[in-house]
């Protein structure tokens, strides 16, 4: 089989870019608004149609996303299209992924790419046959993912309706042989009781080794920060890992899978379950139940806390969350009775998430690792 060829020419020979057009976030229309970070609203209006996004300015300068229908791009970005048919749209984005683009930012105040810095990047482009064969098996990966993705948010999203039925609109099994009685926090169930958070739940913190002592970092041991914050219940990894030494050497326990993760500055109040044992900074609360109360239905619990706190205050009670927050919290807290009934149902729920989750990872995980063999020529591939 006779190798393929790879023509080395400048990025600006390949694609063409434009400038994205200011437009308000969060709006709200049929076609998506893209900002550096991804979708940031909606539009009645569009100005592009299958085309690639590339963040231009600030902490997501250089990311990359992919658009097939019609969208807009908002004044924070660049949009690159195909500079002829020989080149393929779809390949072009895993090209421009695979370039890490944000190495060629420039700019004193904050992270900046230019069209004219980006014309000159250097790339490396197959003939059009092997194009769309890398993007096909690529995309393949794509959809594997998003696939995964899309079963873990409906999965979610039924454990959150459960618990909103069960213990805030209090349908739960038999409510019916349950007057409601008056409390602090309104007309409750009877049985049921009105407590402050710290009467059902630990608040622990976390501790970060000394950076500077290389035997405390780069081990086993996953480190939790707010950067790791998923936008699913369950973390599988962390970007930072820690040595048994520097565990030792710092203020965190090793705390054990579904103890419930909030961070408490940086991005606050976003909840995260592990699903392996992992340590915390300091930036973060682990919850850890200290009256039998299972930890899935704390998690939710505290989910449901968050959201009513933000709703009601404007964020303002979560610029910074301290133990003071938890312990001014109150909650209603049903029977053990019915809050076993309840974890019964969705403890299948959240092993399900959690499967899912490390599928999801390892999906990415092979996808990451054929993006650059794939995109150099390490692995041949036949095409028709």
């Amino acid at each position: 089989m006779k190798a393929t060829t790879y023509t080395p020419m400048p990025l600006g020979e390949v694609v063409r870019l434009g400038s994205g057009k200011s437009i308000r976030p969060g709006g709200e229309g049929r076609y998506p608004v893209y900002g550096s970070n991804g979708i940031i609203g909606g539009s009645d209006e569009h100005r592009y149609e299958n085309g690639i996004v590339i963040g231009r300015v600030g902490a997501y300068c250089g990311s990359v996303m992919y658009c097939s229908g019609r969208f807009w791009a908002s004044d924070n970005t660049l949009v690159a299209f195909p500079v002829s048919d020989a080149f393929d749209t779809k390949f072009l984005f895993y090209l421009l992924t695979d370039a890490k683009l944000s190495r060629h930012a420039g700019g004193a105040a904050q992270p900046l790419v230019t069209q004219t810095v980006l014309k000159q990047v250097e790339v490396s482009v197959p003939p059009l046959p092997v194009q769309r064969r890398i993007a096909g098996i690529l995309s393949a990966y794509d959809e594997l993912i998003e696939n995964s993705q899309r079963r873990i948010r409906i999965l979610e999203e039924m454990a959150r309706a459960l618990y909103r039925d069960w213990f805030v609109h209090f349908r739960f099994p038999g409510h019916e042989d349950h007057p409601r009685v008056p409390s602090p926090l309104g007309e409750i169930p009877e049985g049921w009781e009105v407590v402050t958070f710290t009467e059902i739940a630990d608040v622990l913190s976390g501790g970060t080794p000394k950076t500077s002592v290389d035997d405390y970092w780069n081990g086993e041991i996953p480190f939790f920060t707010p950067r790791d914050a998923p936008a699913s219940f369950y973390v599988q990894d962390t970007g930072k890992h820690v040595t048994e030494l520097g565990l030792s050497k710092c203020a965190s326990e090793l705390y054990p899978p579904d103890t419930v993760f909030i961070t408490a500055r940086g991005t606050v109040g976003k909840l995260a379950l592990p699903s392996v044992p992992m340590a915390m900074n300091q930036s973060c609360y682990a919850l850890r139940s200290n009256n039998g109360v299972p930890q899935r239905y704390l998690f939710l619990l505290t989910l449901q806390q968050v959201d009513y706190l933000k709703t009601n205050t404007g964020g303002a009670t979560f610029d910074t969350i301290v133990v003071d927050t938890f312990r001014r919290m109150q909650v209603v807290m049903p029977s053990r009775e019915i809050v076993a009934q309840f974890v019964q149902q969705v403890d299948a729920m959240f092993e399900q998430m959690n499967t899912l989750q490390s599928q999801l990872q390892n999906l990415r995980h092979t996808r990451d690792l054929l993006l650059p063999r794939l995109l150099s020529g390490q692995l041949e591939l036949e095409t028709p």
